[in-house]
């Protein structure tokens, strides 16, 4: 019989879809409001990959990455999720979003996003969030899936992933143990 224990902690972040985005500091304030400090962020990235978004938000969208310093139990994925869409809502403008978050979280072994959709390769995590493992770490890279996004696949995401594995792994080599810090602020 397998032992029950503690998951190892994980690095959240958020992808964070808008249009040229003059408001990004307010933005980032507000998600350090409820994720804490970020401790990493990407260049602000191309989101060519689709026009979905763009009836509601308009074109000409960008991507930005934020990591968080704190590291959490992978459950916080849910609450993280409800919180980041509390604050869509919030920042909407005549019912339209004007910013779309993704939180997500980075293991040692794989990057997992949340989701409020159901599909064959989501787990139902609680409070209508699924997870989605979107990137596989193995061989020493990042490997994409079946399912994994246009943009999740391209090489200014996946070069965001490699380094803020790197900023992960260091932090759970200077923590001494897998323990990590288990306190989050979103909680």
């Amino acid at each position: 019989m397998g032992e029950v224990k503690e998951p190892q902690p994980v690095k959240v972040f958020v992808g964070i879809l808008t249009a040229p985005p003059p408001a990004l500091t307010e933005l980032r304030g507000l998600l350090e409001e409820g994720f804490g400090p970020v401790d990493t962020e990407s260049q602000l990235l191309e989101f060519a990959y689709t026009d979905y978004y763009e009836p509601e938000m308009g074109g000409g969208l960008k991507r930005k990455f934020f990591g968080f310093r704190h590291l959490a139990s992978p459950d916080v994925l849910v609450d993280l999720k409800l919180f980041a869409n509390r604050l869509e809502q919030t920042l909407a403008v005549s019912g339209k979003r004007t910013v779309n978050i993704d939180p997500g979280y980075l293991a040692a072994a794989r990057v997992v996003l949340a989701s409020t959709k159901d599909f064959a390769h989501r787990l139902y995590l609680g409070k209508g969030i699924y997870g989605e493992v979107t990137l596989m770490y193995q061989k020493k890279d990042f490997q994409a899936l079946p399912w994994t996004y246009p943009d999740y696949r391209s090489e200014a995401y996946l070069q965001y992933f490699r380094e803020l594995r790197k900023v992960y792994m260091a932090q759970l080599a200077s923590s001494g143990s897998i323990s990590g810090d288990r306190d989050f602020p979103a909680r």
